[in-house]
């Protein structure tokens, strides 16, 4: 609990951090104190915090002018890098399963598509089967996500020309394919009326 309440008090902190001209050596505890100035400001992924942790480490590294002497605290550090990461995340800092949950929602209402949110979760480092489970939307999520795109894009129902012709459409088609629609949605999009759209981009957002 005790822990806990210095990781809200540290994360709720946003003020700046003094630049020293010589960065100290990294060790565990600077490590932790740099992952909660970067929570603070940043939502991540375990994956994420920890690529975090070693370009820190790395940074300092390339400073020094003696790499010999330097190995062992750069050895050390990144040999910390895995406990600190268990730390915040037995405190409930980090979280993958709500770091999926909460960018998969931000992103839908984007418009982004079931598999364009699969792979950029996968890419933020959360594992394959908890972002295929966090990216799983129905039939009717994934027709509105598409409208999103569709009115972002100002075609099928948005385009200026009412009615476009064969070479429009399919330019139109692979668009929505290209966003990682299937086909059968993206037909569903383009021959929605607007009035539907409008009421379905409405309800995706509520």
């Amino acid at each position: 609990m005790q822990e806990s309440a210095c990781i809200r008090a540290a994360l709720g902190h946003r003020g700046g951090m003094a630049k020293d001209s010589i960065p100290p050596p990294p060790d565990a505890g600077s490590l932790y104190q740099a992952a909660l100035y970067y929570l603070a400001r940043y939502a991540a992924t375990e994956a994420g915090l920890r690529r975090v942790l070693v370009q820190k480490i790395d940074r300092w590294a390339r400073l020094q002018t003696d790499l010999d002497a330097a190995e062992p605290v750069i050895t050390a550090a990144r040999a910390a890098v895995d406990g600190v990461v268990a730390r915040l995340v037995q405190a409930g800092a980090v979280s993958d399963t709500a770091f999926a949950e909460n960018r998969s929602k931000t992103l839908v209402r984007a418009g982004q598509s079931n598999r364009s949110i699969q792979a950029r979760l996968v890419a933020k480092g959360v594992p394959p089967e908890m972002a295929r489970a966090a990216s799983a939307t129905d039939a009717d999520t994934e027709l509105a996500a598409a409208l999103v795109l569709v009115r972002k894009r100002r075609i099928g129902p948005y385009r200026a020309v009412e009615d476009g012709d064969a070479v429009i459409r399919n330019k139109e088609l692979g668009l929505l394919a290209r966003a990682g629609f299937s086909r059968d949605i993206a037909q569903q999009a383009l021959d929605t009326t607007r009035e539907d759209a409008e009421t379905r981009i409405h309800d995706l957002r509520q």
